[in-house]
């Protein structure tokens, strides 16, 4: 989640710390399984008396996820011709997505136009210019931390929908480690790149505030954080750093504010059993009808 730097900034070093995030927690995996599982009930709601199906990815990323439900749609509507709109203000990211769809056989009926821009921009080009393109499926997988408005925002997409759409969101859900860690010591690790913490609980108050219809679903997972406990430990040192949104752990902070986060970290925000401690790193899966 939290060490995401903004999508305009989000390169280099950044991309390094989330691709070892990843493939160290396993969220994507999670995530995957949680779709393949539950996402085709909901194409086919959203793709019935369709002839053919738009979809809108908002902070894509390298693309891993949306190449996974890009292909269940496809399995799921064999003959209608899909199109596929990419907003992600990451170049590299947006290399990196391009590659793996050269690499995916599949995909390559599909048309995807790139807008290689952040949210924020992509709403002010389509507000200014009056091309409000509409989508039958638009998705937002961690990158609501960073938006200026989060109610403005999803009430931006979720206008883009088409009859019998879906605006899905995937974020971290309340009272998770995520959660715990982040409102705690919001005052220490909240800073210009994100000055204000969102977890699932933020977004659900922002759907009602709206009076939008939606199911929330909860995407369970941990990932095993013992060695963060051990400050010679290389591996624990880069995931105090992702955990935290700091280059460096133990230069950011003082010894006592270091304290404090280990002991949260250990105590309430995750499980521990045998000597292995397991960080909650839940998220919320929330479908917004049209």
């Amino acid at each position: 989640m939290a060490a995401e730097a903004k999508q305009s900034s989000y390169e280099g070093s950044e991309v390094e710390s989330f691709q070892f995030y990843l493939q160290h927690s396993g969220e994507h995996q999670a995530v995957v399984q949680f779709l393949t599982k539950n996402l085709p009930d909901q194409l086919i709601r959203m793709g019935a008396d369709k002839s053919s199906l738009a979809v809108l990815g908002v902070g894509s990323g390298g693309g891993e996820v949306d190449v996974h439900m890009l292909s269940l749609m496809q399995s799921t509507f064999s003959t209608l011709p899909i199109t596929a709109d990419v907003v992600e203000g990451s170049a590299e990211l947006v290399a990196k997505f391009k590659a793996l769809v050269k690499r995916t056989g599949n995909l390559q009926k599909i048309p995807f136009t790139w807008n290689t821009m952040p949210s924020e921009e992509y709403i002010q080009k389509a507000i200014g210019s009056g091309d409000m393109k509409t989508f039958d499926f638009i998705h937002m997988i961690q990158m609501l931390y960073y938006v200026d408005d989060l109610t403005k925002t999803m009430q931006f997409y979720h206008g883009l929908l088409n009859k019998n759409g879906r605006l899905m969101i995937i974020i971290e859900s309340a009272n998770s480690g995520w959660d715990t860690l982040w409102r705690t010591f919001s005052k220490e690790l909240c800073n210009e790149t994100l000055p204000v913490y969102r977890s699932s609980s933020d977004v659900l108050a922002s759907l009602k505030s709206l009076g939008l219809k939606y199911g929330e679903h909860f995407v369970p997972n941990t990932f095993d954080v013992t060695e963060c406990f051990d400050p010679d430990s290389k591996t624990g040192q880069r995931l105090l750093s992702f955990l935290t949104a700091r280059e460096s752990f133990y230069q950011s902070f003082t010894p006592q504010i270091r304290t404090d986060i280990l002991n949260l970290l250990r105590r309430e925000c995750s499980t521990e059993k045998e000597g292995k401690v397991s960080f909650n790193s839940d998220l919320s899966c929330v479908f917004v009808h049209a």
